[in-house]
């Protein structure tokens, strides 16, 4: 059985898609990456060197009432 040697971590992942999507929320990486802990990548992204905005949104919970959560989106995405 090959072994893969070229396996991304969810950081690199987490990066290709804000490369690809232009940002990322918490909601995002849970469903298309299966990240539950974003906001340790984007530390992880920042810790690295990258500059990395955070700005919060506002969203609509299933209740009806409004919930502010993070949108991070990256300032050089080359």
């Amino acid at each position: 059985m090959p072994t893969d040697t070229t396996k991304r971590t969810q950081t690199d992942k987490v990066l290709d898609y804000m490369r690809r999507n232009g940002s990322i929320t918490q909601f995002d990486a849970l469903l298309e990456l299966g990240c539950m802990r974003l906001a340790s990548r984007i530390n992880d992204l920042r810790n690295r060197g990258l500059e990395i905005a955070t700005k919060m949104i506002d969203v609509a919970t299933r209740s009806g009432t409004v919930a502010k959560i993070a949108c991070y989106k990256l300032e050089y995405p080359n």
